[in-house]
Formats: C-alpha cells, structure tokens, sequence
C-alpha cells in the first residue's frame, strides 16, 4: 500500500483521534506513517494512544495558551501546520470543523491539498446505537429544539458551559425531566448516568469529550411549547377525533374572527400587561395557523408556505439591510417599500395604488390610507389649516340635505372625509382620535350618573334640560 505521504507533494491530513476504542484504522495509520505529526492537544484521553505508541509529534497546546481569540488561535495552528511539508493533523472526536475555514484557505495559499478522515464522534462513542438525533455542541445550541426527537449535545467541557447548557433546556423541558450524562474516563471510556436535569451543573468532571442525551419527549409533559407544537395542535383538532366546531370551520367561517381578535390585541398593547399582550398575540397568531391548516387540508399550502413567503417578502422589501439599496431615513426606507410594493402588485396607476387599501378596513382608517396614498401622488392640502374650509363647505352640504336638497349619505360621507383630512394633517390618528373622544364621553356620563345619585335622582328619569346641566358640571369636574 502506498505511503500516505507520498500521494501528493504537499498534503494537510485530519485524523480524528475519537477515544482508543472508537479509532478507526485508516486514521491510526496515518497518524504512525505521519513524518510530521501534531497533534490538537495532548491534554485529552484521545492522546493517550499516541503517547503510549512512542510517536513524535508536537502539540498545538501552546497556541491555545497565546491566542488572543478563536480567529486567532485558527490562524495560528493553520500557519503551524502549512509550515513545513506534509503533515497529520490529529484532532479529538470526529473533526476539527471550526478551524477548517482557515486551515482550506492556508492550504490555498501555500499550495497544500485537504484531506480530512472520517472518524467517530464523541456522541457515537458514548452512545454506539445511537440513531436518528439532532447533534450539535454546547456552544452551537439550536434556536428552538425539537422535542420530538433525540437531542445530542456534545463538548460540554466546563461547568459554565453545562449551566448554559441547563438553563437552555429548562427553557422546553421540565426540572426533573430524566437526561444522560456520558463522562470520559482516562482510559478514554464512558461513564453514562441519568440524572435530573436541574443537577446537571452539580459536578466537576466535565471535559471536551462529555456529553448529554435529552430523550424525547411526551407532547403534554412538554413544559414550553414552539411554533411547530401550534401547528401540531391545530392539526389535532381538525382531525377526525378531533374538536366537532374546528373541524367544521372554513376560511369564511373564522375570518371575522381574525380581526376581532386584531382589536383585542390592539387593547392588551394599550393595557400595557405583558400578561395579556401574549395572550392576544397567541390567540392572534392561532388564527393564522387554523387558516394555513385548513389551506393545507385541501393541498393549496400550508404553514411553511406563509413562513416561507413573509421571509421571503422583508428580504425582499428591505434591500437597504440585505443589499446594496442605501436608505439613511424612515422617508427613505418607506419610498423604497411603496415602490417594490406596486412592482410586485402590478400597479401601474395611482388610482390601482388607491383601490388597494382594503376595503374591510375601519372606514376611518382607510380614508386615512387612501388621503396618505394621494398625498405621495402629489394631490393634497399644503396643511391643516387648508384643509380645514373643507368643514364648513361640507356642513352647509349635509344642513341642506338635511332639508331634502342633496344626499343625506353621501354629504355625511364627505362631512367625516374632511374630517379625516384634517386630523391626518394634524399628525393624528382618527381612530385613535375618536376612540380617545368616546372614552371621554364614557367617563363624563358615569360622572353625570354619580351626580345625580348623590343628589338622590336617577339620571335616566330626568328630562334632558337636566341632564344637560349634570354633564356640565361634569365636564367642571
């Protein structure tokens, strides 16, 4: 068999060391027939074998204990290893991957070639039958896991690192949930324990090699559900043991509800509980699931499909974050958002842009939207005082159709439209406005009604000439 050196004039070769007794042979013979042989730290049991063989190498040790940062520190072993020529590169468990970047580019440069060994991970030595989990390591702990499967976390090597590690899990799982600890031994074995989840920063044995098995776990015994858990739970109730009322419902059916449910979060954001606020954005965000459900009972999309297309559509929209697009302002970024928005609707007129503000809007709101279109069209008062001699033209309207000379709706339409105008040009909100207005006059006759009690009357019995002058004195109140 040809020497391993000899098949190339300059070659980098990654053996992955594991633990003696998950070593593969093609990696040991390389490592024996290495001329220059270094090793990542022989400050592992990993090493032990290479000691123990009597063969020359020198550690990377060193460098770990000078670099400024793990940039550096990968730097400094790929300067070390393209220093001389071909080498082995002896490494821990099954790889050295976050200093691959720069070892493949200083191979580039010094005109090395790459050659990286397969080997056994820390995860199938300490769990040899082990099938079908999510890997990863203590320091690259995926956003949300999925407690549906396997979770096999690997290099938990201090005992910050571990309470990291705790405090991460007991966000999906509860205190007392049963995980499994494997713990390397000198000789390179694994010492696998189960322990409650709480403890496990409650020892000082961690090193590279540990690692920790987090089982699945039962749907209902979950202690935090993700977006996945909703999605699985919509699915549930629509199915055919599911909930007799889900299962009935249609986009039509549930639709109202949506914006029902937008105006209760809309209150719980003016509350100002946390409490509350994730409630409603919870019932909100349900809607929106029920919908995708049943999109995907009848084969159109389904909750990936919206996920996929809002991701899609901020990229899209925000060149100036994620292109070479330069907004310094808001005015800049909503310039921008308005034209990619007519681009992708087709929207060649002014008047296409006007028709689409929807028209299940609050009708305060969309005079609103569609003043503000017509305004970056060009077609608008200079001010709010302008505006303004819009009112008394319209009211003298409605006051004569009022007297059967005109169209009582539609000079009442063009009454609250002006209005609106107004406000707008104000810098305000006429939802918001008026809703603040009706507070106001809630609070005004519940002071009326207490007046009157305290005067021994009942409000409601009184003729209005009295009436009016409780709302005055409450009004002074």
């Amino acid at each position: 068999m040809q020497n391993i050196n000899e098949t190339a004039a300059k070659q980098i070769v990654i053996a992955p060391l594991s633990t003696p007794y998950t070593l593969t042979q093609n990696a040991w013979k390389a490592i024996q027939e290495a001329e220059n042989l270094y090793l990542q730290t022989d400050r592992h049991p990993s090493a032990n074998t290479v000691k123990q063989a009597g063969l020359k190498y020198v550690s990377m040790d060193d460098l770990y204990e000078q670099a400024e940062d793990f940039d550096d520190l990968n730097n400094l072993i790929a300067k070390r290893l393209t220093s001389s020529g071909s080498c082995v590169y002896a490494v821990p468990g099954d790889g050295c991957f976050a200093q691959m970047d720069a070892i493949g580019q200083a191979c580039e440069q010094h005109g090395f070639t790459l050659k990286v060994l397969p080997g056994v991970s820390y995860a199938k030595a300490a769990f040899p039958s082990l099938q079908n989990a999510v890997l990863c390591t203590a320091n690259e702990l995926p956003d949300s896991p999925d407690l549906n499967e396997l979770l096999c976390i690997q290099e938990i090597d201090t005992i910050i690192a571990a309470g990291e590690v705790k405090l991460y899990l007991q966000r999906f799982y509860p205190d007392e949930f049963p995980v499994k600890l494997a713990v390397m031994q000198e000789d390179g074995s694994y010492k696998i324990e189960e322990i409650p989840l709480y403890t496990l920063d409650r020892r000082k044995d961690f090193f590279a090699g540990t690692v920790l098995l987090v089982p699945k776990i039962p749907f209902f015994e979950k202690s935090k559900y993700l977006y996945p858990d909703l999605c699985r739970i919509m699915e549930m109730l629509r199915a055919p043991n599911g909930c007799p009322w889900d299962k009935e419902q249609t986009h039509e059916s549930i639709k109202g509800d949506l914006i029902e449910e937008c105006y209760e979060l809309c209150d719980a954001i003016d509350e100002g509980n946390d409490d509350h606020l994730i409630e409603e954005l919870g019932d909100v965000l349900m809607q929106v699931v029920f919908h995708a459900t049943i999109a995907k009972e009848q084969g159109r999309f389904d909750q990936d499909d919206v996920s996929d297309g809002i991701v899609k559509k901020l990229i899209y929209r925000h060149p100036h974050v994620f292109g070479n697009v330069k907004a310094e302002t808001s005015g800049e970024v909503l310039k921008n958002w308005d034209a990619l928005k007519a681009k992708d609707r087709h929207q060649t007129t002014q008047t296409e842009i006007l028709c689409s503000v929807p028209k299940r809007f609050p009708a305060l709101m969309r005079a609103h939207k569609v003043q503000k279109k017509a305004r970056k069209a060009g077609f608008d008062w200079e001010d709010a005082n302008q505006a303004f001699h819009k009112i008394p033209e319209e009211t003298e309207e409605l006051l004569l159709a009022m007297n059967n000379q005109g169209n009582l709706e539609e000079e009442a339409g063009d009454l609250l439209f002006a209005v609106v105008n107004v406000i707008r040009l104000l810098g305000l909100d006429s939802e918001q406005v008026l809703h603040e207005a009706t507070d106001k006059f809630i609070a005004r006759y519940g002071r009326m009604e207490q007046l009157a009690r305290e005067d021994g009357k009942h409000l409601s019995e009184l003729p209005l000439s009295e009436q009016d002058a409780y709302w005055e004195k409450s009004k002074k109140c």
